[in-house]
């Protein structure tokens, strides 16, 4: 998906997940590049009306903090994925609904997995051999990141823009 709406991490969060990508890049296993983060909603395109409605619905809502504890998979979309996953508390998911009631009927190409009732917040550790990963990580230490932002990025341009800061 060319644009994402994402959660920023703290940096001791973001440093302990690049920790663990760490971990499995010394065993030669793929990882995800970029700083951590959580994919909240993904789609084609998001034109300036969705971004000025996001902007002004994320005004409302408090960031949370995230609750990383749960190795294992995202679903049937990514199998060779091993993700860290979030504990979907209300607060959690109140930002999450703000995003999406901000962006429905304004944007084009939603990913479906990111809407209300299919998201699992989570952050991607490898990219490749998921049996093996999980069984160099597991157990792993739970991962409590502050959410600081939500930035939308463009994947075609490179581009993050914050859209609301904790």
């Amino acid at each position: 998906m060319p644009s994402t709406v994402r959660f920023r991490l703290d940096d001791d969060g973001a440093a302990a997940l690049t920790a663990l990508r760490d971990r499995l890049a010394a065993a030669g296993i793929p990882v995800a590049a970029g700083t951590p983060h959580v994919t909240v909603a993904a789609a084609g395109t998001v034109p300036p009306p969705a971004v000025r409605e996001l902007t002004a619905q994320l005004r409302l809502v408090a960031l949370p903090v995230l609750w990383l504890a749960g190795l294992g998979s995202v679903g049937p979309d990514a199998p060779d994925v091993l993700a860290l996953t979030a504990v979907t508390d209300p607060e959690v998911l109140a930002v999450h609904t703000a995003a999406h009631d901000a962006l429905a009927g304004r944007v084009r190409g939603a990913h479906a997995a990111h809407l209300p009732g299919s998201w699992l917040p989570h952050v991607v550790l490898a990219t490749g051999r998921p049996a093996e990963a999980f069984a160099l990580l597991h157990p792993v230490e739970p991962v409590r990141a502050r959410i600081t932002a939500v930035e939308l990025h463009d994947s075609r341009t490179g581009e993050t823009v914050a859209l609301s800061a904790g």
